[in-house]
């Protein structure tokens, strides 16, 4: 977790073979610890962790993940560890494991999206042993679904089903909100290998959970009609129908709630490219400004990401007069980023 071995956690690469923990074979059982500064903990300190992994929850959703993750890499270690280490009675102990897990996965999350994959690897598994020794099914689910998304943003579409299934699979009992979240991404993996029935199956059933969830929506992990309307887009592009992807797209972030800027920049970046690539450019060039509206106040990898894919993308079409006008903000913004 200690953000100073960077270079230690990174050596390596993302390993699609990894062999990931069930939840039998970690329920109720929490690795030996020495004893930390902190000697018990209580209810009170379970909320302290709880409450900060809300905050940089809602940083990441604003700003970006470049600045959220360094606050909650250095809470886990300065805080969230000698926790852990701590005494305190069982039921204490379980959630603080629990409360734990949630801020390794949420740190992890950011990990994928900063494009340092092994790490974020790292981290999901030991949120996976969190969330078991916790017996906390939620998180452990989770987790894996996250798991399935960082496959499936690799490319490896038949690990990205496989860990789909198996989020599910460990989730006899769940609700609503969570089935939805995890059918959604069982969706994905099936379009990323061709199984066009299971896909729109998933779908459908993503859908119906869905519309049974109360109105609720947790912050870390949460899945409503944004995130369904986003993996609708998915589906549809791996299955071949770009212009119903690029309407679901659309769609996913009319809906969306107006403080999720780090998921509207995502999506208006990933649709300006998927415009580009069927040569509507006009269209990419609108979207592109909506994109650097939001990029101009976040920093993340994703966004740079997709910064770079704009100006290598629009230089074809260079002499055209919306990708002019739209050159002129973009030379603007790389300035203002590089100061």
């Amino acid at each position: 977790m200690d953000p100073s071995r960077r270079a230690v956690l990174g050596a390596g690469l993302y390993s699609a073979a990894l062999v990931v923990p069930g939840f039998d074979a970690v329920a109720g059982r929490a690795e030996a610890a020495t004893a930390g500064r902190t000697v018990r903990i209580g209810a009170g300190d379970v909320q302290t962790v709880r409450k900060m992994t809300e905050n940089v929850a809602g940083i990441l959703d604003d700003l970006g993940g470049a600045h959220a993750r360094p606050m909650a890499a250095a809470f886990l270690v300065n805080t969230v560890g000698p926790y852990l280490k701590a005494g305190g009675t069982e039921e204490a102990r379980k959630a603080m494991r629990s409360a734990a897990a949630d801020l390794v996965y949420l740190t992890g999350w950011m990990a994928m999206y900063e494009r340092e994959h092994r790490i974020g690897q790292r981290y999901f598994v030991k949120a996976l042993k969190l969330a078991g020794a916790a017996e906390d099914h939620l998180t452990y689910c989770r987790t894996l679904r996250g798991m399935a998304l960082q496959a499936s943003r690799l490319g490896h579409g038949a690990k990205a089903l496989e860990l789909a299934d198996s989020a599910a699979e460990a989730a006899p009992a769940a609700g609503p909100r969570l089935t939805a979240f995890l059918r959604g991404q069982q969706a994905h993996g099936a379009a990323m290998v061709k199984d066009r029935r299971q896909a729109f199956t998933r779908l459908r059933e993503t859908e119906a959970a869905l519309s049974r969830a109360d109105g609720r929506n947790d912050h870390i992990g949460g899945y409503d009609r944004a995130a369904y309307e986003f993996h609708v887009a998915h589906v549809l592009w791996e299955l071949g129908d770009r212009p119903a992807s690029a309407r679901a797209l659309r769609r996913s972030n009319r809906v969306r709630p107006t403080q999720e800027r780090q998921g509207r920049l995502h999506t208006n970046g990933l649709l300006a490219r998927r415009l580009l690539a069927m040569r509507h450019v006009e269209e990419s060039c609108d979207t592109w400004a909506r994109f650097l509206d939001d990029y101009t106040g976040t920093s993340s990898a994703r966004g740079d990401e997709h910064f770079t894919a704009l100006r290598q993308g629009l230089r074809p079409y260079r002499r055209l007069p919306a990708v002019r006008q739209l050159s002129d903000r973009v030379r603007e913004v790389a300035r203002l980023k590089a100061a």
